[in-house]
């Protein structure tokens, strides 16, 4: 498949820098679509394809001495760092996306530090890869050698921070449920957690 951004870009969805639909190296689809897990059954909430990738940017953004300029010292020029946009509908085939395109110098950082979501990008389905040059397969080939024992902190502290956010989830739903079906008069959310508890479901 071609470039999901140079795409979007050509039905004038999205107004990415030239540099970023040109130079892009590497594009997968990330999140829940990549885990297999995307939600294919309620038109109302169709999973939105999260695609995440690298770009190459003009040489002198990545070496600003090439045109003269010394960071820290004078007018400093605005960096590239990465493209984002959210909720870009497609109507032509009736489809959802996040993008994220990274500078490459940005994406390396990241991947380095094993960001959850960034190391995750290099190790998505084969058939989640949407475009890789030579330059992108050369990274992708490579992405063990990202890894390190910091790893293990980084997904240690994500994980607990999605489970949290599933909790909250999980009692807000109930709340709402228990109002919907008048069970209980406006429960709190401690109240809900305390019937959770009860019930065994925390």
């Amino acid at each position: 498949m071609s470039s999901i951004v140079e795409q979007l870009a050509k039905k004038d969805l999205i107004t990415p820098p030239k540099y970023v639909t040109s130079q892009i190296q590497y594009e997968t689809i990330v999140g829940s679509i990549s885990y297999g897990v995307a939600d294919t059954t309620n038109k109302d909430h169709i999973s939105d394809w999260d695609i995440c990738g690298f770009c190459i940017p003009y040489k002198d953004m990545i070496f600003p001495h090439l045109r003269g300029e010394i960071v820290g010292f004078g007018i400093q020029t605005k960096r590239f760092d990465q493209y984002q946009q959210h909720h870009i509908y497609d109507k032509t085939i009736d489809r959802k996306y996040d993008i994220s395109i990274y500078n490459i110098i940005k994406y390396f950082q990241l991947v380095m530090e094993n960001n959850p979501n960034m190391i995750d990008s290099l190790f998505t389905p084969q058939r989640c890869v949407l475009l890789c040059s030579q330059i992108g397969n050369l990274v992708r080939e490579n992405r063990k050698l990202f890894l390190h024992r910091g790893s293990w902190f980084k997904f240690k502290s994500y994980s607990y921070s999605q489970m949290h956010k599933a909790k909250d989830k999980t009692i807000v739903n109930l709340a709402n449920f228990l109002n919907d079906h008048n069970i209980s008069q406006n429960p709190t959310l401690d109240q809900v957690e305390e019937e959770m508890k009860r019930r065994n479901l925390l």
